[in-house]
């Protein structure tokens, strides 16, 4: 596990994002990168969201996930966001996915199971009519991102 400080997204798994066999369709996981970036920008930086509105736009380019456990309907899970890197209008992040395993049933120290790793890229755009052209990524979502960076 990294030391890096992570943003935290919450979530309780149910029914309708789990498969016939009854575990979390794997789709699910990237929905919930997702998620746990919007909940970031709007814990902390709102100005970002009001720029969306207008002709900003974040333009996911790349994502991926590695399973590494099951889940089910009803497991707590925590998204664990942190940045890996930026470059020119570029940011990419990492995402763990970690399954709170109620107590007396601890499969590890801390309560808790890592069940999945992934990774976005994300383009900063702006719109121009129909066309979308590179942005700087905005000041305040880079403030925002550096406490959760190595650097």
């Amino acid at each position: 596990m990294t030391t890096r400080r992570a943003y935290e997204y919450r979530h309780t798994i149910g029914f309708e994002e789990t498969n016939l066999v009854g575990n979390v369709y794997y789709v699910n996981h990237l929905r919930w990168q997702g998620r746990c970036r919007e909940m970031f920008l709007h814990d902390h930086a709102p100005g970002v969201l009001e720029q969306l509105a207008g002709d900003l736009a974040l333009a996911t380019v790349r994502c991926s996930c590695d399973y590494l456990g099951e889940l089910a309907a009803f497991d707590e899970i925590v998204v664990r966001m942190r940045l890996a890197s930026v470059a020119q209008n570029r940011i990419a992040l990492d995402f763990e996915y970690w399954r709170q395993v109620p107590e007396g049933k601890q499969l590890a120290p801390e309560g808790e199971q890592l069940v999945a790793r992934g990774q976005q890229e994300v383009a900063c755009m702006r719109r121009e009519g129909k066309q979308m052209t590179p942005a700087p990524i905005p000041d305040e979502l880079r403030e925002a991102l550096r406490p959760y960076s190595d650097a």
